[in-house]
C-alpha cells in the first residue's frame, strides 16, 4: 500500500467518525443536556453530591482531578509526544478539513487547471461550468461542515429530521446559514491560508515539531539533484500547502507530513535505479535539514 492509499483510507475513515460520531453518541456536547455523551454515556463531573452538601471538598477535588485533569493531562501528553516526533501528522492524515482542502484541490485542478484561485493555470479554462462546479463542491462541503458541527451542540437526530421537514429551529438556521458562508469563503478562496496561518491547531503542532530538530521531516538527496533537471517541479506542484518541498526545514514549517512530494517524486523517478530523491528521515539525518541559515556579509568595498 503507498502513502497516498494509506492516507486515503485514514483520511476517509476519520472524516466519517467525523460526521458520525454525534449521531452515533460516540462523542458530543448536548447543549440541551448542558453536559458531553461520551460512547452513549452522560459525561458529567458528578458534582451533585458537593453542591447539596453531602460531600467535602476533597471528594470534589478527586471528582475533578479524576473526571477533567487526568483525563486532559494524559491526553496533552500523549498529543505532545506524537507532535514532537512526527509534526503536523494529524493534518496530513486525519484533519477533516485538510481532507476537505486536498479534495476541492482535486476538483479544481481538474476543472480549471489550477490548485488554486491564486495561481496561474497550466491551461486557461473560461468555461463558467467549470466554476460552477467548484463552486457548488466548496458550498456542499461548506453546508455538511456546518452541519455536522451543529451536530455537536444539538441532538443528532431531531436536527436531521426537521432539516428533511424544513423544520429548523431559528437559532440553528442562523448557525448553518453563517457557519457555511464562512467555511464556503475559505474552502474557495482561503483554504490554503487558514491551514498555514489562520488554523491555531496547526500552527502550535508546527511550533512543537520545529522545536525537535531531529522529528521527521522530508529530505531532499542534494547530492543527486542533477536527477531534477527534466522534471517540472512535481513535488512542489504536488504539495497541498504550496511549500518548496526540497528546500530547508523552516520553509517547510507548515508541512503536514503528507507525502504528496514523496509519491509525487517516486513517480518521476520509478524508472530511476536509485529511486526518489525525497524521503522521510529523522534523527541525525534530519537535523542536516534544518541547516543553520548562512549569515549576509556584506562586500567590502574598500
Amino acid at each position: 500500500m503507498t502513502y497516498q492509499h494509506a492516507r486515503t483510507v485514514t483520511r476517509t475513515l476519520f472524516f466519517l467518525l467525523f460526521l458520525f460520531a454525534p449521531l452515533l453518541n460516540i462523542f458530543r456536547f448536548d447543549l440541551t443536556l448542558g453536559h458531553f455523551i461520551f460512547f452513549g454515556q452522560q459525561w458529567t463531573l458528578g458534582l451533585d453530591s458537593v453542591l447539596y452538601g453531602e460531600a467535602g471538598a476533597i471528594q470534589a477535588t478527586e471528582i475533578i482531578f479524576l473526571k477533567v485533569f487526568l483525563p486532559a493531562i494524559a491526553f496533552i501528553s500523549i498529543s505532545l509526544i506524537l507532535i514532537y516526533k512526527y509534526g503536523r501528522i494529524y493534518c496530513g492524515w486525519l484533519c477533516p478539513h485538510f481532507s476537505v482542502v486536498e479534495m476541492i484541490n482535486q476538483v479544481m485542478l481538474k476543472q480549471l487547471n489550477r490548485v488554486t484561485l491564486w495561481e496561474k493555470p497550466s491551461k486557461q479554462n473560461n468555461s463558467i461550468f467549470a466554476r460552477v462546479v467548484v463552486a457548488a463542491v466548496s458550498v456542499f462541503m461548506a453546508f455538511i461542515w456546518a452541519l455536522g458541527l451543529l451536530s455537536y451542540l444539538m441532538p443528532p437526530i431531531p436536527l436531521l429530521i426537521d432539516l428533511v421537514n424544513f423544520e429548523v429551529a431559528f437559532g440553528s438556521t442562523i448557525f448553518l446559514c453563517v457557519a457555511t458562508c464562512i467555511f464556503s469563503f475559505d474552502f474557495i478562496f482561503a483554504r490554503h491560508v487558514f491551514c498555514k496561518y489562520g488554523c491555531a491547531l496547526g500552527l502550535f503542532q508546527s511550533l512543537i515539531w520545529m522545536a525537535n530538530k531531529q522529528a521527521m521531516a522530508v529530505k531532499f538527496d542534494r547530492s543527486r539533484a542533477k536527477a531534477c533537471r527534466d522534471c517540472d517541479k512535481a513535488c512542489d506542484k504536488a504539495c497541498p500547502m504550496r511549500l518548496p518541498t526540497r528546500n530547508m526545514k523552516r520553509a517547510k514549517f507548515t508541512c503536514t507530513q503528507c507525502a504528496q512530494c514523496i509519491s509525487a517524486c517516486q513517480k518521476v523517478q520509478k524508472n530511476n535505479p536509485e529511486g526518489t530523491l525525497l524521503n522521510w528521515v529523522n534523527g541525525p539525518e534530519a537535523i542536516d535539514i534544518d541547516r543553520p541559515a548562512v549569515q549576509y556579509k556584506p562586500k567590502n568595498n574598500l
